[in-house]
């Protein structure tokens, strides 16, 4: 925190944020930026229709020390696209099959079930005049506390289709069958959210 302090007031940066925190930490830290003068405003975390770890305990502690979320993979690495279907292969050049890091990455989401789930969430976005892609950007930006999200787009159309969602505010219905469709391949467990976040960082 002494360092974001530090890059503040050099002028190289107006706020700081931080990215995969828990809700502890998150505390932490605003307390320390406040009595170092600096104002910590951001989280980045990942977060989307299928990983939902930071809504119990991250959310709710930014919301009340007025951090907002700057989410990354609100498609689920492409999952959420719907280009990834059940008992196929990925396609080729897809992140699915990028042995350098993204295969690892979106394992996790490539079992039959929650593909199947997935291609069921195509009526709700046809319904809605929508892609799927737009969809899940939609969905993540609905809740209130985020602020943002990244996109990982590979092409200029990707951005240009992606973008589309902002705006675009999903109705309650919608809402509800988003989580009925998806149901517990959805993963909400917070106690997640330290996995990625080591308890003491290194200096």
């Amino acid at each position: 925190m002494q360092a974001f302090a530090d890059v503040v007031r050099a002028g190289k940066a107006l706020y700081i944020g931080v990215s995969e925190w828990t809700a502890e930490q998150i505390r932490a830290a605003h307390g320390l930026a406040q009595e170092l003068g600096v104002q910590l405003i951001s989280s980045q975390p990942q977060y989307s229709m299928l990983w939902r770890v930071i809504e119990d305990e991250v959310v709710p502690a930014c919301e009340e020390l007025g951090l907002s979320q700057i989410v990354w993979s609100p498609i689920a690495q492409g999952v959420l696209t719907g280009k990834y279907e059940p008992g196929k292969q990925p396609p080729a050049g897809s992140r699915a099959t990028d042995e350098k890091g993204g295969a690892d990455m979106i394992k996790r989401w490539l079992a039959d079930d929650v593909l199947t789930r997935v291609q069921q969430l195509a009526p709700i976005a046809g319904d809605l005049g929508l892609s799927m892609a737009q969809l899940a950007v939609a969905w993540v930006l609905q809740n209130d506390n985020v602020a943002a999200a990244i996109i990982g787009a590979s092409r200029p159309e990707q951005v240009a289709e992606n973008v589309k969602a902002a705006g675009v505010r999903l109705p309650d219905d919608a809402m509800k069958r988003i989580d009925e469709v998806l149901g517990d391949a959805a993963t909400r467990d917070p106690a997640l959210v330290a996995r990625s976040t080591p308890e003491r960082r290194p200096v």
